[in-house]
């Protein structure tokens, strides 16, 4: 029986509601990691470091989508739990034709400035020219990036997550196929690594325009709209947590690239990549979980029922607890395994991974409820506390870390710092959580 927004929600039903956003997350985050084993295993080490250098400033770029992915949807589904059908439908198409346009004239200035990206970025002349040849083709394929995770959201909000799953595995397909072709078979390196990525997402951003224009199998479609200035303004300032931790887990990764540059070269940058694409896998079960429960709590926000808001906060919680020992227990576990994977090839390089990683991953205890807390407020459209909550955890206090534990531990001050901000991120989505109860009424 097909599941409703408007459904009260057991915990069976809550995990079979989010579980397609969950594998979706974990097959979106497919796409770098597949990236990565081939480029690490098949071009070389230098080339792997060029790819992690230049995939944070796309993910910059690819922000907008987040935000208004994620911002529009808790209001969409707010309208619809208000009884607003058609505006919410109207809704809807405004966000999306928004985001084509975001991201087509994004994808376009990233285009004229690569080399000063790539350099900010922290490339060094060694990694320049496959930091420009990664970086031309993923900066100036966007604008699918930012259709896709905006898609992505709506699927759950129009009721049919199993579908935007479908999208998610048959992106991932696309992308596994195409880096097997282009960089395997036809040895164009990270040329290749980058059209398959682009081309894997171009799937799942631009079918789903055809899907939502057909006759609404869901609870959402597009349709005939106007541009709607102050629900616009609305989405970006609720989503504005989404491009927060967008941008800030970018510029963090560089300032992390550009630590370990100075700290051990890029043996450093190439044994961080491979904790990077694991950990886009690990954090992808509590994105896609806080991605799938969102529409749930806001379609119960705009109903005005409150009952059903704190049974959904409680269970969640408990999901998320649980969840967090489980990804500590598997990251230690299969930290060996992964690392020799990707860097299999130089001893060296593996033991300094599988260390780093080891202590990295602690942080998978407290980083689910920073996302989770975020995500809440987000879905109550509170982007003010949501934003307050994404800064903090993935740029003031990961970045401060960053730059202090150094100091006192070296390498293993970078490798520590995630999980000191982690720490420092529950503790206040926690706190503010528990401040917001009376306003709200979920506790």
């Amino acid at each position: 029986m097909k599941i409703k927004l408007s459904d009260h929600f057991t915990y069976g039903k809550l995990l079979r509601f989010t579980l397609p956003s969950i594998v979706m997350m974990i097959c979106t985050s497919i796409y770098s990691v597949v990236d990565g084993l081939f480029v690490s295993n098949l071009v070389g080490e230098n080339a792997l470091s060029a790819v992690n250098i230049m995939f944070p400033p796309a993910m910059i770029v690819g922000a907008v989508g987040f935000m208004l992915g994620a911002g529009g949807s808790a209001i969409v589904a707010r309208t619809m739990g208000e009884g607003k059908q058609e505006l919410a439908n109207q809704y809807f198409t405004m966000i999306i034709l928004c985001v084509l346009g975001a991201g087509v004239a994004l994808s376009a200035l990233a285009l004229l400035f690569v080399e000063p990206i790539a350099r900010l970025a922290g490339a060094s002349d060694l990694l320049m020219d496959d930091c420009l040849a990664y970086g031309t083709v993923i900066l100036g394929g966007s604008f699918v990036f930012m259709l896709q995770v905006t898609f992505q959201t709506f699927f759950v909000t129009a009721e049919l997550p199993k579908m935007g799953l479908f999208f998610a595995l048959a992106s991932g397909a696309t992308n596994i196929t195409l880096d097997y072709l282009f960089i395997g078979v036809l040895k164009l390196g990270v040329v290749g690594a980058a059209w398959g990525t682009v081309l894997g997402y171009g799937l799942g951003g631009l079918l789903p325009l055809l899907y939502f224009l057909k006759p609404a199998k869901g609870a959402l479609r597009l349709c005939p709209t106007r541009l709607y200035l102050r629900e616009l303004k609305n989405a970006c300032v609720n989503g504005s947590s989404e491009l927060m931790s967008n941008l800030s887990s970018s510029l963090i990764g560089i300032l992390y690239n550009i630590q370990l540059m100075r700290l051990v070269g890029e043996s450093g940058v190439a044994a961080f990549s491979v904790m990077m694409y694991v950990d886009f896998s690990f954090a992808a079960v509590f994105l896609g979980f806080s991605m799938g429960s969102g529409p749930i709590v806001s379609y119960h926000y705009g109903a005005g029922n409150v009952v059903e808001l704190k049974s959904i906060l409680r269970k969640s919680l408990t999901v998320i607890g649980a969840a967090a020992v489980l990804m500590v227990a598997l990251a230690e576990l299969l930290s060996r395994p992964l690392a020799m994977a990707f860097v299999g090839y130089s001893p060296a390089l593996m033991e300094m991974t599988v260390h780093g990683f080891r202590i990295f991953a602690w942080g998978y205890l407290f980083s689910g409820l920073g996302i989770y807390g975020s995500s809440f407020f987000t879905s109550l459209c509170n982007g003010v506390v949501s934003a307050l909550i994404s800064f903090l955890r993935t740029f003031l206090f990961r970045g401060g870390m960053v730059l202090l534990l150094p100091l006192f531990l070296e390498l293993d001050g970078i490798w520590l710092a995630g999980v000191a901000a982690d720490l420092l991120g529950a503790f206040t989505a926690g706190a503010l959580i528990w401040k917001y109860r009376k306003q709200y009424h979920y506790l």
